[in-house]
């Protein structure tokens, strides 16, 4: 816990809070006789306090943008895929107590896991030391620069701008093929091409097959917009 306390910069006041944001709920109720509490409770608390905290920042930074937008880029932020790749950053799922047999499935990797108990670590430090000190860690961890930055990436629809560009021309068509995925069912990878008149124009990698079909696109996007300005 220690360990853990010197990544986040915030040591507890009551370290049976921190223990508790780690214990999933397999490891609770193979351990019934204890009267363990899992991390689900704590798990809800933290994502009310991680969307106040996201909100407010971006209320204060982004004084010009609608509520739309906003609401992508707060939803890009606290999204499981963003929480997972903090939660893999702190090496979180060392210190995650699970059942056997969620260890056995692969647990201490499993994405859903892993942004539940970064929820419940939020939760746990805004009971140990108030809202202050959960903003406090929320922003060093998830809303510095490169973070946000990554948000914006994130939630641009990049399907559609494709679309939008391809659309300039008559008679164009575009489609999109699953062409491989691989890895275990917890952690999968997919392969997708995007298709314009039958030809690949881009080919991304993604964990759904929607991602991975916005990354091809994004392939594609880019491509395209590089050949024209070649052009000019």
């Amino acid at each position: 816990m220690q360990e853990l306390e010197k990544k986040l910069n915030y040591t507890f006041r009551h370290p049976a809070l921190l223990e508790e944001a780690l214990r999933h709920s397999s490891y609770a109720n193979e351990h019934r006789s204890g009267h363990m509490q899992s991390n689900e409770r704590l798990e809800f608390l933290g994502d009310s306090v991680l969307g106040f905290v996201t909100a407010a920042f971006l209320f204060a930074h982004h004084p010009d943008l609608p509520e739309g937008d906003l609401t992508r880029i707060r939803a890009a932020l606290v999204c499981e895929k963003s929480l997972h790749e903090l939660a893999e950053r702190l090496e979180l799922g060392r210190y995650l107590k699970l059942g056997r047999g969620e260890e056995a499935g692969g647990g201490r990797k499993r994405p859903s896991i892993l942004a539940d108990a970064t929820e419940a670590v939020f939760a746990a430090v805004y009971l140990d030391g108030g809202i202050d000190a959960a903003s406090a860690l929320i922003h060093r961890l998830l809303l510095d620069g490169p973070q946000e930055e990554a948000a914006e990436e994130r939630r641009r629809d990049y399907k559609t701008a494709l679309q939008e560009l391809v659309q300039r021309k008559a008679d164009q068509v575009m489609t999109y093929r699953h062409v491989g995925e691989e890895g275990p069912d917890h952690a999968k990878t997919f392969t997708a091409e995007v298709l314009i008149n039958g030809e690949c124009a881009g080919r991304g990698t993604g964990h759904s097959k929607k991602e991975a079909e916005q990354s091809a696109a994004r392939s594609a996007l880019e491509a395209l917009e590089q050949g024209a300005g070649n052009q000019e």
